[in-house]
């Protein structure tokens, strides 16, 4: 049921009301920033014009976003051009997040100092979201009193219903709220009906919702489309997240015969592999968070795995040496993605799970720090415990601490953890104390977290998997060569295969070094490579992914196969399944013709590491290096190909512009 309330909006400031396009700033006066109004002060004092929430805060001090309760997005912008005083004459007297109330006071401006500086003092609130939420806005110009009303808010009727937040709300009502703002609103709905795992729209426009803004929503596993429904998937909790959904649409949305008949035709299944299910819908949440978290820094890994690539090839043709200042210039331009990874993955795992970007991203930061690095690196040990060495100790604790360096799963676990422990920080931390002692508690929990626990649980996996691939290696090359390059992108999946390294290092330091475990790491690198080119040969109407794919692939060559592996494979779970097949098939033939690799870099670009050395006895190793190749580059094509990827998954996972809220820059 549509809620057309109006908003009063009342005055921040004392002084002279006017309409936004009288103010003699062409950016507002001409909406760019949405409608609103501007007022000319008599006092510095700065008051909130509505209730709602704080959700911006210049740096400079010039600007305040507030998120009004029904969904308004207001900024409050003190002075014209005041940018450029670099936040001299404000005060601000509230904090990220806070709650307000209007006519709190939230801040001040010394209006002489803006004036002796040459600049405007009017104040401006604009409704930065004024096409999403606003159908009319009635200023009532003149002088006017700080808290009195100066404005009142007619909002859409779907933009109303969808965004309004009622108080003390649950979890579930407003995970139902967010869905049902971001499918279009009510407007858009037609009918709701639900299964075992996921909410089931007919809608009026399936075009209209923006997918990955609905994935983003706390409680949504993910967004499907099937059967002519736009498919919300829920888990466990649908029928909390349904029940809520239907209390806020009206119960003429609902449909009781749908639900029954969706729950029917899914009952079954759900009762034959209930423990299945739960592991397969954990196993969903899992990727869409690992693939949400990488995808935003996809374009630059495939652009480091390139450079790199082109590294290489001019150091081993164009002459180039390893210690020309050149070579360490671009040879840093890029490490740098991979070696500061783990603060990339933080601020994007943040931004998927709820938690705060900066402070995760600074969990990173600290895991990586180089005292921390070199601690995990040195090979200095006092002991060993459950098999772990022991590196270092924690206010006399013996602990080991593990090198985070390019790793992603802990950055993922801290993103999680985060957002489980920020609410709670804030339901019990003084507002006053929040903004220097909840990051302090949150980075010390967290991070403690990380390197207490899981780093050694990693470290404890990494050495059980080192062990299970030496017995590997120890059965015909044909069996391990399937097993390890079928399961070996698996692995990096989670961070585990820094345990194949250590292997690797003692095959290829040795007085003759040689490695086949290195060459069947290679042909893994291919077949995702050839997942994702198949993805590109087979996709028509969707640009975007058609290029992805493609720089995918040529990353793949280079021998960087994230942006293969999270960009487009585990996205599409059936090419990432079916790649990893061609690589068993590939790595089956790896052994079968003895491949041996002589060198660390792999994949196509790396072929002269498997040009054999005369000690090696071996003058075929190389031309059986592309046999092997070529052999799992068109099996794990083909298997895509033909049964990993169809035209139409792209449509369950397009890609569509972020609409852009108060995160733009205001001058």
């Amino acid at each position: 049921m549509a809620d057309t309330k109006e908003l009063q909006l009342m005055a921040p400031v004392s002084g002279l009301a006017m309409a936004i396009t009288d103010v003699s700033d062409p950016v507002f006066s001409q909406k760019m920033m949405g409608d609103g109004f501007g007022i000319d002060p008599t006092d510095g004092q700065i008051a909130a014009p509505v209730d709602g929430r704080i959700m911006m805060i210049a740096d400079t001090k010039h600007a305040i976003g507030i998120k009004a309760d029904n969904g308004a997005e207001l900024l409050v912008h003190l002075g014209i051009d005041t940018v450029e005083l670099k936040g001299a004459p404000f005060e601000i007297d509230t904090a990220m997040d806070a709650r307000v109330k209007a006519g709190d006071l939230i801040g001040s401006m010394d209006l002489d100092a803006i004036k002796k500086a040459g600049k405007k003092t009017t104040v401006i609130v604009a409704i930065t979201n004024s096409k999403e939420v606003l159908d009319h806005l009635d200023v009532n110009a003149g002088e006017v009193n700080r808290g009195e009303e100066v404005a009142v808010m007619t909002p859409k009727p779907m933009a109303a219903t969808a965004a309004a937040a009622p108080k003390n709300e649950s979890k579930y009502a407003a995970t139902a709220r967010q869905i049902i703002a971001d499918v279009g609103g009510s407007q858009n709905v037609n009918s709701l009906i639900h299964c075992i795992t996921r909410l089931r729209f007919y809608l009026k426009d399936e075009q209209l919702p923006d997918d990955d803004t609905v994935r983003n929503i706390p409680g949504v596993i993910d967004v499907a489309h099937g059967n002519g429904q736009y498919q919300v998937v829920i888990g466990q909790a649908v029928t909390d997240v349904y029940d809520e959904a239907i209390k806020q649409l009206g119960p003429g949305y609902a449909n009781a015969e749908g639900t029954a008949q969706a729950i029917q035709e899914t009952q079954q299944e759900a009762q034959d592999t209930s423990a299945m299910g739960r592991i397969k819908h954990g196993l969903q949440a899992l990727i869409g968070t690992i693939t949400g978290s990488m995808i935003p820094i996809i374009g630059l890994l495939a652009a480091s795995g390139m450079l790199k690539g082109i590294l290489l090839g001019l150091t081993k043709w164009g002459g180039l040496s390893t210690t020309n200042p050149t070579y360490e210039i671009i040879n840093a331009m890029g490490d740098a993605t991979f070696y500061f990874l783990p603060i990339l993955v933080g601020f994007t795992a943040a931004q998927k799970l709820g938690s705060d970007p900066v402070i995760v991203g600074i969990i990173g930061a600290f895991l990586i720090y180089p005292s921390i690095a070199q601690i995990a690196t040195a090979g200095k040990v006092s002991g060993t415990l459950l098999g772990m060495s022991i590196n270092a100790n924690f206010f006399g604790l013996p602990v080991h601490i593990a090198n985070y360096t390019y790793s992603i799963f802990p950055m993922i676990f801290a993103a999680w953890m985060a957002a489980k422990l920020e609410p709670w920080i804030k339901s019990w931390m003084p507002l006053v104390l929040r903004m220097i002692f909840s990051p302090l508690v949150e980075i010390f929990l967290v991070g403690m977290t990380v390197v207490l626990v899981v780093g050694p649980l990693l470290t404890v996996a990494s050495g059980a998997l080192t062990s299970g691939i030496q017995a590997l290696l120890n059965l015909t090359p044909m069996i391990s060569g399937a097993i390890i390059a079928g399961l070996y992108q698996v692995l990096v999946i989670f961070g585990l295969h820094w345990a194949v390294i250590p292997i690797i290092a003692a095959q290829l330091s040795s007085a003759h070094p040689e490695s086949i475990l290195n060459g069947i790491v290679s042909i893994s690198m291919i077949a995702q490579g050839a997942g994702a080119l198949a993805v590109w040969v087979k996709t028509k109407h969707n640009p975007a992914l058609k290029g992805l794919s493609l720089s995918a692939f040529i990353s793949a060559c280079c021998g960087i196969t994230e942006p293969a592996m999270y960009g487009v494979n585990l996205k599409y779970g059936r090419v990432f399944i079916f790649a990893s097949i061609g690589a068993a098939i590939g790595g089956l033939v790896n052994g079968l013709l003895g491949v041996n690799m002589f060198g660390f870099t792999g994949s196509f670009i790396g072929f002269f590491s498997f040009d054999a050395p005369a000690w090696a006895n071996s003058p075929n190793n190389l031309m059986n290096f592309w046999i092997a190749s070529i052999v799992t580059l068109v099996a794990a094509f083909l298997l895509v190909y033909f049964f990993g990827y169809k035209d139409a998954d792209a449509n369950q996972a397009k890609t569509a512009p972020k609409k852009k809220r108060l995160g733009k820059t205001v001058e």
